[in-house]
């Protein structure tokens, strides 16, 4: 009878265990991007494209088809941006807005998603196409069965926690990255998902100061220095910490490149920057490439 007793009591302890430890798995494991985003590596894409891809005729910005035929010519990560509909639903969608990006009208977060699953988005050049506003968790499935790399860009309405919760619904923590633009932002993501890589600002070295002394590890950190040069010493100093840095060229650093020409994309990468986001995918890939 005690033997009985005692192989029940190992059985059961080893149940629970072995269930807490499955539950636990996709919170503990760290994202592999935080193993390939590193400066001993150089195998990790070195182009960031803008929105989805912008300013492309026949192809919106925020929209799966496009981010496909820009995946099918070059490797790259996606920019994309989060929102959420007035039934809760997570769409791509930079604007508050339907008008700009849309043939509809109206506040996002005042329409369910049946009420805008059914408009046509607008392209580059203001031409309606045939492609609709995509949900989030369909973009991640996309990005999972292609092996593509996304950040996410939360907008403000939405909160931190929904997106990472659809992620790890969509088991894509090895496809995503959060994009914050604080440190408050990047404290809250760190506390909500530690196995998730980060992008945080880091535009100067008083940035930087603060963001080492925040307590998030570095190599969580994937460091975006802004829309404009920094000084190479901060280059050089994220190198230095085994941080990855990422430089906004679109506006106006893309169109100097478009003026001055395409080997201005090269010069910025011997500066020290590692990834280039950019409005110009195709044309900035084939120069650094």
């Amino acid at each position: 009878m005690k033997r009985l007793l005692l192989v029940f009591i190992l059985v059961t302890f080893t149940g629970c265990k072995d269930s807490k430890s499955s539950q636990g798995t996709d919170f503990n494991r760290k994202s592999k991007l935080i193993e390939l985003f590193k400066t001993s590596n150089s195998n990790y894409p070195n182009i960031s494209v803008h929105r989805g891809g912008m300013g492309l005729e026949k192809y919106p910005e925020n929209c799966l088809e496009t981010m496909s035929y820009i995946n099918d010519s070059i490797k790259a990560v996606f920019e994309i941006d989060v929102s959420q509909t007035k039934d809760g639903k997570l769409i791509l969608m930079h604007d508050n807005a339907l008008d700009r990006t849309t043939n509809g009208s109206g506040l996002v977060k005042n329409l369910n998603y049946t009420e805008l699953k059914d408009y046509k988005l607008i392209d580059g050049y203001g031409k309606a196409t045939p492609f609709r506003i995509p949900l989030f968790k369909d973009v991640l499935k996309w990005c999972k069965a292609k092996n593509v790399i996304l950040t996410v860009d939360i907008k403000r309405s939405v909160s931190q926690a929904q997106v990472i919760d659809a992620i790890r619904a969509a088991k894509a923590e090895d496809n995503c990255v959060i994009i914050t633009y604080d440190l408050k932002q990047a404290q809250s993501a760190f506390e909500l998902a530690p196995e998730l890589l980060l992008s945080v600002s880091a535009r100067n070295h008083a940035e930087l100061d603060r963001l080492i002394d925040s307590g998030i590890p570095t190599e969580n950190m994937l460091a975006f220095t802004g829309t404009r040069l920094s000084k190479a010493s901060l280059y050089k100093r994220l190198h230095k910490e085994g941080i990855v840095c990422i430089l906004g060229t679109l506006g106006n650093l893309d169109k100097q490149a478009e003026a001055r020409g395409e080997d201005m994309y090269q010069y910025w990468k011997s500066l020290g920057v590692d990834i280039l986001a950019t409005d110009r995918p195709f044309k900035a890939y084939n120069a650094i490439n």
